[in-house]
């Protein structure tokens, strides 16, 4: 018998690679963490993580873990709402950046549709900022978008390095402008691309503007340009930007969940959706 409140846990340290964000995260004690970590390790009788002083990673069985993990989480909570009655109800308003056009969010929305089908959902795919924005201005009741590195609004899904991609074929002259492919303003991977080429003091020009991921990553299979993008999100046919080119760090960005400001009848809606995409945050990035 694997214990809900271990697998709970359990997950939380797999997105955060950190027990000390998990326990932040669970509202619990590190030693807490540690022990729910250590007495389902007990119980699958693996290791499902390799940790020093340093650094956490799941280890092969721990990633076999997750899937179970999920799923015992899913009907366990399923079988709750069921036999204690509640149901929610409301108008959801989601925000979702264009980041996750080509992830597995649409499976983390459908399963919260079928848990949950008398909430109606509305999905609003946005660039990052214009969700900030359109959040700040009570038109959203909840958003899943980047933000920058000094905004501490939100609550981290994970955490990941900025990196430059482009195609494989695709060479960088070091004496002309690096070509930019970039979302319009405020999109927040154009400003911090712009920002790191003007503080090494190198030349740039925008090569392809578009609103959509996919016009960008067109745009980029095409070779007409250099992105920055997640590296754990990295579309199929582009590659990461060898160091050789000589392009400048980007730094990391956070993906987290933010609440609208305003108390609104969705609130439980909300609540609710955003555990479940904590607990199944890794669905997104992990290929």
């Amino acid at each position: 018998m694997y214990d809900p409140s271990q697998l709970r846990t359990f997950l939380t340290v797999a997105q955060t690679l950190s027990f000390t964000q998990a326990a932040r995260r669970l509202g619990l004690r590190q030693s807490t963490v540690s022990q729910h970590v250590r007495r389902l390790e007990d119980a699958a009788g693996r290791q499902l993580f390799s940790r020093d002083t340093h650094s956490v990673e799941l280890t092969e069985d721990g990633e076999v873990m997750l899937g179970f993990a999920r799923r015992i989480l899913e009907v366990h909570e399923q079988a709750t709402a069921f036999f204690t009655g509640t149901r929610l109800r409301g108008r959801l308003r989601f925000g979702a950046s264009e980041d996750f056009v080509l992830t597995r969010l649409p499976e983390i929305l459908e399963a919260f549709r079928y848990d949950h089908p008398e909430v109606d959902l509305e999905l609003t795919v946005e660039l990052s900022g214009t969700l900030h924005e359109q959040l700040t201005a009570g038109k959203l009741d909840l958003v899943l978008a980047k933000r920058r590195p000094e905004d501490p609004r939100g609550e981290p899904v994970w955490h990941d390095e900025l990196v430059w991609i482009g195609t494989e074929r695709l060479r960088l002259d070091p004496d002309r402008p690096v070509p930019l492919i970039v979302y319009p303003p405020p999109g927040i991977t154009r400003a911090l691309a712009m920002e790191a080429l003007e503080r090494q003091g190198r030349a740039w020009r925008v090569a392809c503007t578009s609103g959509s991921l996919n016009g960008l990553i067109a745009a980029a299979r095409a070779g007409l340009g250099v992105m920055a993008h997640s590296r754990g999100m990295i579309p199929p046919g582009l590659v990461r930007v060898p160091d050789r080119a000589g392009l400048p760090e980007l730094g990391q960005v956070d993906f987290v969940l933010v609440h609208g400001r305003r108390r609104t009848s969705a609130q439980s809606a909300a609540d609710a959706l955003a555990a479940a995409i904590l607990t199944s945050g890794d669905r997104l990035h992990r290929r």
